[in-house]
């Protein structure tokens, strides 16, 4: 808790404030009684009703008031009004050792003076059972008359017997922060100065301050930091297993300062300086420097028996292992994999497709929340910070990614690509992107990101402007998507997938930016991600079955080598999505959601009305497309995976039983009942044709083909039926994926079971993509949706024509829907997956809509570009795939933190 200036704590008025840490803030104060300055330590608000917290407080007030020595700084008592608790300490005037050190060089024997001085109150501290645990200069004030104190022993406790049992050593320690709470298994500290033990999470005693008292005599001597990584994680691995380069000491140091550096700084503590008074000794008795008298002892005898070859023989040996040490000192050294857990805290949500995205430096995450109206919005914390700051404006945002200086965050919202500052302000719109899975931001300024519709990758200047396709997509038939752009800037990788319904067999793919050539590298999996190696050049991430896998993979080359394998079995996916819950940097962390892939269950169908409310329509989850009500209302059509497919389905819901249409595997995308309800029109794709196909919704005969086509796209989708059921529309997607056209196919009904098509008429074939005709309840109007503004929205026009067109959408629409009861056209928002309705009327031949509204609040599941929904003949209720709501995944949302990853992969995959 804050304390405003001039306030009274007691007999105690506020001055100024001092500084703040984890334990606490700390102001300057006035003893009124005794009419002195102290020092005030409170307990910050946050931790107040935290039992474990205040007890630790109080702790650290009985702590200190047992020690009562000349190098220790003293407590004068502990105060506590109302939620406020705070010692109240003697206030050391004058410099850290740290600001003393950043000062410059200090005198060799000044250094040993102020060394002598703490290794007295650490001395008397273990003689009362008292480990500091987090010794450091900071921690250290030097008075202007030179006397040193020793503060905050805020992270000491009593020392436990060296018999206390100790926790699996073989699980990689726990950072807790900023709580940063005592005991076996958790780090306490700073981690340029613990102890290996502490490092990694065991239990200690009082030579985890011995090996502390060494590294700060190391500064001290040396006026370096003797661990300075550029993370906390490289430094903790430094501390474990970094060489210590004692052969760089200055002569200056005394070689009895030398051992005893060597002394204090053995790794295993069986090894290390027992007692820090040993230490004091060694200071209180030091001898003056031995280099240069040894040295000429050497050479005088060497002189006097004449054995110049000798001396030859041992600078040559000298020289060798100056070479031998330089080369090992530049050899990477694999660091250990350190794990941490985080909790997200309690308004963190799960994303639908990623939940934590990392900063190329690794120490800054970006990841879902709950806003205070109700809607999901990012917010972004440090590694080192107690809680995430929320970022304005970034309501509905998903799919984050980072630019390269890790300043600016990527993201998708409103069916828009937009980008805001990490360090705050409002976001900048970039470009129209409705429906888009995924975005990688390239080192010259571009944005490269994903359509889900099959047009493959877009790219768009990072200031904004006009996005255009990234190159010609010649994997027609096939979605792309969570595009990483590859060190380098020649090449991109992506996910790659055939099928639209589960991307759990998908493939890693890389175009190059100069060619355009797709290569696939790695088959059977989903979002993949290159990380870079010290060790080599890198490899490829992807998920499979619930797992995590590594193969190596050359970045320059293009390819992968060797085996796949295994690393992790509890990330979290979507196969329906093709979205990886985790996520790496370029310094070689990962994060990621522990759980089970979702690479099976798939979703339900459901019935959701205008309040949102959701009821069991087929409640086995699978992965279903294109659903569809029989004109009676009492039947379901659907194409599914169930059984291998994609296969048409149909649900007698109202007896709850399932029956089986076709056999005829993938390319069931899309269908459409007759208006008697008695025929159902699918389309279905083989290599190199499209084709649709007519037969009897009771399963009974054999299907008909109505139109067959060479196909080097998606394929040919049946729409809709005109009333008297003699024309079919259907979308024309067997040119290429990037242009879809509707065309409309005469049907002669004299004989139902097997209908005599005429030549396909198109009615719509301007660039771009007309899809999802729809037929009027009247005939006499088609909706659809065109991208030809940039974006898909749904547009009206006469049929069949001329005439002309009318917007219906805003901010993005697809899957136009006629109500047959009200004069209402329902279309879905591609901006958040709402149902949106709009009320019509028709003078003559003109349409005239009014302003769409919300149907309903609850969005649903956009898996991909087939239709997601249908409206049942009462025109009450839709047949949907129903997202899970906020409120379903709200909690408190722990991620898991690997350091040092790349390190790790090069161990398992040398």
């Amino acid at each position: 808790m804050s304390l405003a200036l001039g306030a009274r704590l007691g007999p105690y008025e506020i001055l100024s404030p001092l500084g703040a840490g984890g334990m606490g803030e700390v102001y300057r104060a006035r003893d009124t009684r005794l009419d002195r300055d102290v020092a005030i330590k409170v307990l910050p608000e946050a931790f107040a009703g935290d039992p474990e917290r205040t007890a630790r407080f109080q702790r650290e007030a009985k702590t200190l008031a047992s020690l009562n020595h000349p190098h220790i700084a003293i407590i004068h008592g502990l105060e506590q009004a109302g939620d406020i608790q705070a010692l109240v300490m003697e206030l050391v005037e004058g410099e850290t050792l740290a600001d003393r050190i950043a000062r410059g060089p200090i005198p060799i024997d000044e250094a040993l003076a102020i060394a002598k001085q703490i290794a007295e109150a650490l001395e008397a501290a273990h003689e009362q059972g008292i480990i500091h645990r987090d010794l450091k200069p900071a921690n250290i004030k030097v008075t202007p008359d030179g006397t040193v104190k020793v503060l905050d022993f805020g992270l000491a406790k009593l020392a436990e017997p060296t018999h206390v049992p100790v926790s699996d050593h073989s699980l990689s320690p726990t950072i807790t922060s900023p709580a940063m709470m005592t005991g076996v298994g958790a780090i306490l500290g700073t981690a340029a100065y613990m102890s290996p033990e502490q490092a990694s999470g065991k239990s200690m005693d009082k030579r985890a301050d011995v090996w502390s008292f060494g590294v700060v005599l190391w500064e001290l001597v040396t006026g370096k930091r003797l661990f300075d990584a550029e993370t906390v994680s490289h430094t903790l691995a430094d501390v474990l297993r970094a060489p210590i380069a004692f052969n760089s000491l200055s002569p200056d140091v005394p070689r009895t300062i030398q051992d005893l550096l060597r002394r204090c700084l053995e790794r295993d503590p069986r090894n290390r300086l027992r007692d820090i008074g040993e230490a004091r000794f060694v200071l209180d008795n030091r001898v003056r420097p031995e280099r240069q008298q040894s040295l000429e002892a050497t050479v005088a005898t060497s002189r006097s028996q004449g054995l110049a070859w000798k001396v030859t023989a041992v600078l040559i040996l000298f020289l060798a292992a100056i070479t031998l040490g330089w080369w090992r000192s530049t050899r990477p050294i694999p660091q250990p994999l350190l794990r941490m857990s985080v909790d997200l805290g309690p308004d963190a949500v799960v994303g639908d497709r990623t939940t934590a995205v990392l900063s190329p430096d690794g120490t800054r995450i970006v990841f879902p929340i709950l806003g205070s109206n109700g809607t999901l919005q990012l917010a972004t914390r440090t590694l080192d910070q107690p809680s995430a700051s929320r970022m304005s404006g970034t309501e509905r945002g998903s799919d984050v990614f980072f630019s390269p200086d890790g300043q600016w965050i990527g993201f998708f919202a409103d069916g828009k690509l937009k980008k805001a500052a990490v360090q705050g302000g409002a976001p900048m719109t970039l470009c129209d992107a409705p429906n888009a899975r995924g975005g990688t931001w390239t080192d010259d300024g571009r944005i490269i990101f994903a359509r889900s519709d099959g047009s493959g990758l877009m790219t768009v200047p990072s200031a904004g402007g006009t996005p255009h396709a990234l190159t010609e997509h010649v994997n027609g038939d096939a979605f792309w998507r969570w595009p990483q752009a590859l060190p380098g800037g020649k090449a991109v990788l992506f996910t790659e997938s055939r099928n639209p319904f589960s991307w759990e067999d998908a493939d890693a793919a890389v175009v190059s930016l100069d060619t355009g050539q797709v290569t696939v590298v790695q088959r059977g999996g989903y979002a993949g991600r290159y990380v870079s190696s010290r060790y080599d050049a890198g490899h490829l991430l992807y998920v499979h079955e619930g797992s995590l896998f590594a193969v190596h993979f050359d970045p320059r080359g293009l390819q992968t080598s060797g085996t796949p394998i295994p690393l992790l079995a509890d990330v979290a996916g979507n196969a329906v999505e093709a979205g990886g819950q985790f996520d790496v940097s370029l310094n070689g962390s990962l994060v990621y959601v522990a759980g089970k892939a979702a690479s099976t269950s798939g979703y339900p169908i459901a019935w959701m009305d205008a309040s949102g409310k959701t009821a069991p329509l087929l409640t086995k989850s699978a992965t279903y497309g294109a659903p569809r009500f029989s004109p009676d209302g009492k039947r379901l059509a659907f194409t599914t995976t169930a059984s291998g497919g994609p296969d048409v389905w149909v649900y007698d819901w109202t007896r709850d039983i399932p029956t089986q249409l076709t056999f005829t595997g993938p390319g069931n995308l899309e269908l459409v009942w007759t208006p008697d309800g008695k025929h159902i029109v699918f389309g279905s794709s083989a290599a190199g044709t499209a084709a649709l196909w007519w037969m009897r919704a009771d399963g009974s005969g054999e299907p008909q083909k109505l139109l067959e086509r060479k196909n080097s796209g998606v394929g040919l989708r049946p729409q809709s039926f005109t009333p008297d059921g003699h024309r079919l529309a259907f979308d024309d997607n067997t040119s290429s994926a990037a242009a879809v056209e509707i065309w409309t196919l005469p049907l002669d009904l004299n004989d139902p079971d097997h209908p005599l098509p005429g030549k396909p008429e198109p009615f719509l074939t301007t660039a771009g993509r007309q899809v999802d005709a729809a037929f009027s309840p009247d005939g006499r109007w088609m909706a659809y949706s065109s991208n030809e503004s940039g974006a898909d929205e749904v547009f009206v026009r006469p049929f069949p024509g001329p005439g002309g067109k009318w917007r219906v959408s805003t901010g993005g629409g697809k899957f136009p829907t006629w109500s047959r009861i009200a004069r209402e056209l329902f279309y879905l928002s591609l901006a958040d997956g709402r149902i949106m309705v709009a009320k019509y009327a028709t003078v003559g031949d003109s349409f005239n809509p009014e302003k769409p509204r919300i149907w309903s609040d609850r969005p649903v599941l956009l898996p991909n570009f087939i239709r997601v929904l249908d409206l049942h003949p009462d025109g009450k209720r839709f047949a949907v795939f129903p997202r899970p709501q906020v409120e379903d995944v709200q909690g408190n949302v722990h991620v898991t933190f690997l350091l040092n990853f790349s390190d790790e992969l090069h161990r398992r995959l040398p």
